[in-house]
């Protein structure tokens, strides 16, 4: 039997055709899985239009508070918006073990894919698709959500060649920002992030949205990335000096707009409003449109349509790399291979010296790989890790842990519960929080 046929015996369907979820929806083929989803093409009978379904396992999301409280705070974000280049959650369905979402379906993928196929886009392309960009997270921002991860493989292309952005699933709301004013938690893609994030002293949310929008023009104008090495550490220096040079194919305007938008100093860095006002961005006109908040949940509850408030998965359609939620289990025990870094205000001397002094007390064997680096293993084979530490400015460092074997628990416990908080202490800092560079 298959998937589809078990969903649906499951959901005790009586009208004969088990390819249809609560009589609503028939589903087709399976477009991508991950750990807690699978996620399906489907036609609402209603209607017959295309959508796409996501099916998740209640009880394995229920297990992790971590990802209930993520996506709770997803459901608060996504009530708030509607646009046109932004992928929309049409309803929530749910039985005692699967919860169903389904989604606005977008036909084209991933921006990222078609720029792996062709290389760089066209000046005015890429301008158009800026400009379809600017609009959703300008429209974001003035809704109180900052995004903080935009990045070619988070935006996906209709079949009208229209821009839709999706994953909102480390995105902040502005009852997050702190007394002073700033976001503190720290989280992005490497290639992506704005420096202000890695000098860990907080940021405006809106103004690293600026940048990562920097980025991807860059990107789809140039088809490479402005930052980018092998060594991820020698990435984030160029990243918080600003070392980047454009492509002589670039236009003088180009090149002007874009070094405003990779300002490294955020006062001084292009606005929403700036952007909308500026030369290049405007040139061929920008289409205008006016947005409502024409739907909310009270709204839907109204009309009879069954709504779960606990979960909400718009982090859906990034098929390429299936179900991704890394992010959103910061700090937890890791796979064999999984890396975990965070930024710390000492000096990697002094981090070392912890290092080697935690793997004394413990009877660990080490094995010292790097001018700050270790190779750690004890407890009877049951503990494997390496330790690496690297310098970032002349007042952080990043470390980077990396479990190599060994037992999932007990690498929890000696990692997560000893040598972490023992370095975080030795900071003299509340627990620093970890960097997603994953």
């Amino acid at each position: 039997m298959s998937e589809i046929e078990v969903v649906a015996d499951n959901l005790g369907n009586n009208n004969n055709n088990s390819n249809a979820l609560f009589g609503k929806y028939e589903l087709g083929k399976l477009l991508g899985c991950g750990a807690f989803a699978k996620v399906y093409h489907a036609r609402d009978r209603r209607t017959g239009q295309s959508v796409a379904v996501k099916i998740l396992n209640k009880k394995k999301l229920l297990a992790n508070p971590t990802l209930v409280n993520n996506v709770k705070r997803e459901i608060s974000i996504m009530r708030r918006l509607s646009h046109p280049y932004i992928v929309r959650l049409h309803e929530v369905m749910a039985t005692k073990g699967k919860i169903f979402f389904t989604m606005e379906f977008v036909k084209g993928g991933e921006l990222f894919n078609k720029i792996s196929k062709h290389g760089r886009l066209s000046e005015d392309l890429a301008r158009r698709y800026f400009q379809q960009l600017i609009s959703a997270v300008g429209y974001c921002h003035a809704h109180g959500v900052y995004h903080r991860d935009l990045k070619p493989e988070n935006l996906l292309v209709d079949e009208n060649g229209n821009l839709k952005v999706t994953d909102f699933g480390l995105s902040a709301l502005t009852d997050q920002i702190r007394p002073d004013g700033l976001l503190h938690t720290l989280c992005g893609t490497p290639a992506y992030v704005a420096p202000e994030i890695l000098s860990k002293k907080g940021y405006e949310g809106a103004k690293v949205d600026v940048w990562s929008c920097g980025i991807i023009l860059f990107v789809l104008a140039a088809g490479f990335l402005p930052f980018n090495d092998p060594n991820v550490m020698n990435m984030y220096r160029k990243i918080y000096r600003g070392e980047y040079r454009c492509p002589r194919w670039m236009s003088p305007d180009l090149k002007r707009f874009v070094s405003r938008l990779l300002d490294i100093n955020p006062e001084t860095r292009i606005t929403i409003d700036e952007i909308l006002k500026d030369p290049w961005f405007v040139k061929g006109g920008v289409k205008q449109i006016k947005f409502h908040h024409d739907q909310d949940f009270d709204k839907v509850k109204e009309k009879g349509e069954p709504v779960v408030k606990s979960l909400n998965a718009f982090d859906l359609i990034s098929f390429s790399s299936g179900l991704d939620l890394s992010g959103l289990f910061a700090g937890g025990g890791s796979s064999i291979g999984e890396t975990e870094r965070f930024v710390l205000e000492k000096s990697p001397e002094k981090l070392a010296e912890e290092v080697e002094a935690f793997a004394e007390e413990e009877k660990l064997r080490v094995k010292k790989v790097e001018e700050y680096g270790f190779e750690m293993e004890g407890q009877n084979g049951k503990f494997a890790i390496g330790i690496y530490i690297s310098r970032l400015n002349d007042l952080l460092v990043v470390v980077e842990a990396r479990r190599r074997g060994g037992e999932g628990d007990c690498y929890k416990e000696m990692w997560s519960n000893k040598l972490r908080v023992q370095l975080e202490r030795v900071c003299d800092q509340t627990p620093a929080a970890t960097v997603d560079f994953s």
